[in-house]
């Protein structure tokens, strides 16, 4: 389909989900086990489809591809598949002794029908991540895959009916205008994965029909070099992470803060792990990959005149490559330390003390993700409580969006709710509170009228 265009049948495709849902097929155990097995043959059986779809949009390596997205979601689809029976049962509660003999409990129940809309930068995994949470909790789905990633949009709108319930999965595709169609719709929970400007016309799209949201919208996630740390390994795993889908991950680190004093012996370590990775010229590097396009790449290489490049700073725009980049001496007020960069430049600010650099971090909006190297505990510790962020992972980056069992989510202006596990069944279920008391058996004393006796009585009960 052209994603150019709205899709004409989108209101029939949501008229299709809610009749599948209103059903009650979707809360059956044995349908929810049957599609997340779906979604592992899926990607069992496409990988190179996949693999390819993801070359041609950000000329992402295979290895990212398979070891950032298809693997990731084959391996949270199982996890949820063996655990989502367990997640679902009711979990009693103790009832007051003035409702006895009554017993009380919660009953997770999917809320319905959601729409989950993907983003570029991850296509296949920000698209389906959050369809297993859906699809183990129960609920029927309308998925909007990112227009600005079309070979995988398009690869999904071929393989989700042939692998999943059609009617309860509907894919729709469309651009703005295709989703602002979507988001007239009434939905039961909508999931979006994108930039704060784009979630705020969500939420407010939202808010016509009370509708709850999940937003997972990035932010500037900081990493804090502590003068404990070993600076080769820390620059290393850096490096790694800023380099990842060459740097447009969302908990990508945005910038790094390291002591005046070992500015030099960063700089040094990480320009190493670059020529390990990539070589002399990532250019030529086949694990290092390209930026979305045109109009994102002259967004990054604006970016490079706002400090000193130390590192890196060649561009092509023919082949949208920006090398891995560090700058220095960037003003706090340039557009580089303002806004996320989602790129593969670095900004390298110098610190005099912890306190002062952990007050950077509290000054500034609270990230999608906080990062702290250094073998000195009680500092790390003290990043980990001071600084609010959606995550936090000490001495490396990005690797607890790996975390089956952690929460994936932002706080503040880097986005609210959370999915992965069962943070993501727990998402798309409401928590039912649920009474049961016997027809004949009653005390009466909540009936008026009510003398002070009674009364009396009854604050015995509370």
């Amino acid at each position: 389909m052209d994603a150019s265009s709205a899709d004409p049948t989108c209101d029939r495709r949501v008229a299709a989900a809610r009749a599948a849902f209103d059903e009650g097929r979707t809360r059956d155990h044995l349908w929810r086990s049957r599609q997340l097995a779906g979604l592992i043959r899926l990607i069992d059986a496409h990988e190179e489809d996949i693999v390819k779809a993801l070359g041609r949009e950000l000329g992402k390596p295979r290895a990212e591809a398979l070891t950032a997205e298809a693997w990731l979601v084959r391996a949270e689809a199982r996890e949820t598949s063996r655990s989502f029976r367990r997640w679902a049962r009711p979990r009693s509660v103790r009832t007051p002794l003035s409702l006895f003999p009554g017993a009380s409990r919660i009953v997770p129940e999917p809320r319905g029908v959601a729409l989950i809309m993907g983003a570029w930068n991850y296509p296949f995994l920000l698209t389906l991540s959050p369809l297993i949470g859906a699809l183990g909790a129960g609920c029927a789905a309308v998925v909007k895959p990112s227009e600005q990633a079309p070979a995988t949009a398009d690869l999904l709108a071929e393989l989700l009916p042939r692998y999943l319930d059609p009617e309860a999965v509907q894919v729709v595709q469309g651009d703005a205008d295709g989703a602002a169609r979507l988001l007239e719709q009434r939905f039961d929970l909508i999931l979006y994965t994108g930039g704060a400007r784009v979630g705020r016309l969500v939420m407010a799209a939202a808010a016509r029909h009370l509708t709850p949201v999940i937003l997972e919208l990035g932010g500037k996630s900081p990493a804090l070099v502590h003068d404990s740390a070993d600076i080769a390994e820390a620059a290393r795993r850096i490096a790694w992470g800023k380099s990842l889908n060459a740097g447009q991950t969302c908990t990508a680190p945005d910038y790094v803060l390291a002591p005046r004093g070992r500015m030099d012996a960063f700089l040094e370590a990480y320009g190493a792990a670059l020529a390990r990775f990539h070589g002399d010229d990532a250019a030529a590097s086949p694990d290092y990959g390209r930026i979305l396009n045109r109009r994102h790449f002259d967004r990054l290489s604006a970016y490079l005149g706002d400090g000193r490049v130390v590192i890196g700073g060649r561009t092509d725009p023919a082949n949208l490559f920006i090398e891995p980049t560090v700058l220095v001496e960037a003003p706090g007020d340039a557009p580089v330390m303002q806004e996320e960069i989602f790129g593969p430049i670095l900004p390298l600010i110098p610190y005099d003390s912890w306190d002062e650099a952990l007050a950077f971090v509290r000054a500034r909006d609270k990230p999608l993700a906080a990062y702290a190297f250094g073998r000195d505990r009680d500092a790390i510790d003290r990043v980990e409580r001071d600084i609010s962020a959606g995550a936090f992972c000490g001495n490396d980056v990005i690797l607890q969006q790996t975390v089956p069992d952690l929460p994936f989510g932002g706080v503040g202006a880097s986005g609210m709710g959370a999915y992965h596990g069962r943070a993501g069944f727990d998402a798309f279920s409401h928590a039912k509170a649920v009474l049961r008391r016997p027809v004949r058996f009653d005390s009466g004393l909540r009936f008026p009228p009510h003398p002070e006796g009674k009364l009396r009585r009854l604050r015995s009960f509370f």
